[in-house]
């Protein structure tokens, strides 16, 4: 085979391209601490490194979600324990009228006076903001959710915030559950689970049969009458069946006590000196009080939950974080051999062309 001079510079101009390919990526490496760049560097490798920065910047608007959701029921948590600070006070303050030892006509319209500033910051409590949303106003965070006569305006919504792939979590407490006693069992423990909406399409739907389903309530009762609302008097009439008796128990349970009506209750007993109905509020009070003790216990275990959830998140965080570096950063110790490498070779490569290529054409004239 005959070897000639172009062939011989044609293979030198390859290996010299070569080495200086290799060289510009050993130095691009070590300038930018970096071993895959771009797809072609290592197209495996490029592709989890998407995947796994997809799923980080999804984690970090994840931990957004939890900040704004932790502060949130800070803010709901501190106004339910101003709330039961205030309930407390009118407990104490009616424990002290309930007899005649030490009141009279004169303290009780005194201490009617201050329960009266009590059931106005109550209603302020409940009308609480955080940034512009209203806390206990469910899905309507816009307008106050409880009037100055304690009619709630809000609704039953809990807003789901997603704190996870699947995964969502309520960082609200209806005002109408803590404060009116809506949803709330015999026990007064536990209130009516619901799967919450996640789509506007399921929402609507959810709405359309609690009004249905509040819609059917309401006539069931019109046709019992009036006298078949209570449960003692359904027990004593023999023409009520015992499905019917059930049926008025279970709408019982789903009640408890109505907090501003109960203060209310209390402070025109009180104005009126009568002694025997502030007697009668003492019962309901602690009920209130237990209402409000559990709706704040309800925000500690979601908060608790969220605390669980941000762990879980930054431990994931730190993993995808691990999970890029080892695809994508350079191993300096590779890098640094590589160069040395590849410089001796470019050098060696560039010695061995000059004197291959040493003859010229006047060489060969000769």
């Amino acid at each position: 085979m005959r070897v000639s001079d172009k062939m011989i510079s044609t293979q030198l101009n390859q290996h010299l391209r070569s080495n200086r390919s290799q060289l510009s990526e050993y130095q691009s490496q070590a300038a930018t601490l970096k071993r895959v760049t771009k797809p072609s560097d290592d197209p495996v490798a490029a592709t989890r490194v998407i995947g796994a920065r997809v799923d980080l910047r999804g984690t970090e608007q994840y931990l957004k979600n939890l900040d704004y959701s932790q502060s949130f029921m800070q803010s709901t948590d501190q106004s339910l324990q101003e709330m039961t600070e205030n309930l407390m006070r009118v407990k104490e303050l009616a424990l002290s009228q309930a007899d005649d030892a030490g009141a009279n006509e004169t303290t009780r319209r005194v201490t009617a006076a201050e329960v009266g500033q009590i059931y106005q910051e109550l209603v302020k409590i409940a009308n609480k903001k955080f940034g512009d949303r209203y806390i206990f106003g469910g899905y309507k965070t816009q307008e106050a959710p409880f009037e100055l006569n304690g009619n709630y305006k809000g609704d039953q919504g809990e807003m789901l915030v997603h704190v996870d792939k699947n995964s969502f979590v309520a960082m609200n407490v209806p005002g109408s559950k803590i404060f009116l006693g809506q949803g709330l069992s015999r026990d007064g423990i536990s209130h009516a689970t619901a799967r919450q909406p996640e789509t506007l399409e399921e929402l609507d739907q959810q709405l359309a049969e609690i009004e249905s389903a509040e819609a059917e309530k309401e006539q069931q009762a019109s046709l019992r009458g009036p006298a078949s609302l209570r449960t003692p008097q359904v027990a004593a009439d023999p023409s009520v069946t015992p499905e019917e008796t059930l049926l008025v128990e279970r709408m019982e349970d789903e009640n408890g006590v109505d907090v501003f009506q109960v203060v209310k209750r209390l402070e025109v007993a009180l104005a009126a000196n009568d002694k025997y109905s502030v007697q009668d509020t003492l019962e309901d009070l602690d009920q209130a009080i237990d209402q409000v003790v559990f709706g704040r216990a309800q925000v500690g275990s979601r908060s608790a939950a969220l605390i669980n959830s941000r762990e879980t998140l930054e431990k994931g965080k730190v993993d995808s974080n691990g999970q890029i570096s080892n695809l994508e950063d350079a191993d300096m110790f590779d890098v640094v051999s590589g160069l040395n490498k590849q410089e001796t070779t470019l050098q060696a490569t560039l010695k061995t062309g000059q004197k291959v290529m040493q003859p010229s054409l006047l060489d060969f004239l000769r």
